[in-house]
């Protein structure tokens, strides 16, 4: 069964349903110029209160090392997700697992999957000039199921309820990640949509 990412969370209302729902891992940005950036105190706050069983996942772009340490520290993200020009072995200078995203423009922007041969996933999301994810732009799923070979893919860019089990069915991913495609406003979650986004995804209905 696919598994589901609920990213931009900002809330501890948000992040508890998300996780009733079935969400199996919930994101944190910690990128300032988002408009679902959090704190990373507030960020652990939200964290303290969730289940064991809860993958949170810290999202930065293109942040030094000694601020991604501290948000760590601060906020207790257990996953580290890079969604920058960050290189390989910044990646895995923390010694925590890591996805490494990929702005997909063309089929060339896979070439340097094979650069990260140690992340535990490759989210693939579509590209903008102006933004790292959260756009709500879709793109060539082809280059997702192609970019299976390198390892597990998290399919990202403009999901929602209603064109996520194509998706799936598609390209098979290791999961699926959803923020703006389930959103009320930026930064807030619309609850039925977060819900019917997941039974969609796994296959409930």
């Amino acid at each position: 069964m696919v598994r589901v990412k609920i990213c931009g969370i900002t809330n501890l209302e948000d992040a508890a349903h998300a996780v009733t729902c079935g969400a199996d891992a919930l994101g944190f940005i910690f990128h300032k110029k988002s408009p679902r950036y959090i704190d990373p105190v507030e960020a652990g706050k939200i964290i303290k209160e969730l289940p064991p069983f809860a993958t949170t996942v810290g999202v930065f772009v293109d942040l030094d090392k000694s601020e991604v340490r501290d948000i760590i520290l601060k906020s207790g993200v257990r996953v580290l997700q890079f969604h920058g020009s960050e290189p390989p072995d910044f990646c895995r200078s923390f010694g925590v697992k890591y996805i490494k995203a990929f702005r997909v423009k063309d089929m060339d922007c896979l070439s340097g999957l094979s650069d990260y041969p140690d992340a535990a996933a490759y989210l693939l999301d579509a590209y903008s000039e102006k933004e790292y994810g959260g756009t709500g732009m879709t793109f060539n799923w082809d280059a997702a199921v192609y970019a299976k070979k390198a390892g597990r893919i998290i399919l990202a860019g403009g999901l929602t309820p209603e064109n996520v089990a194509e998706a799936v069915a598609k390209v098979r991913p290791y999961a699926v990640d959803v923020s703006s495609g389930v959103e009320a406003t930026k930064g807030r979650k619309n609850p039925a949509a977060v819900e019917e986004f997941i039974k969609r995804a796994k296959g409930v209905i």
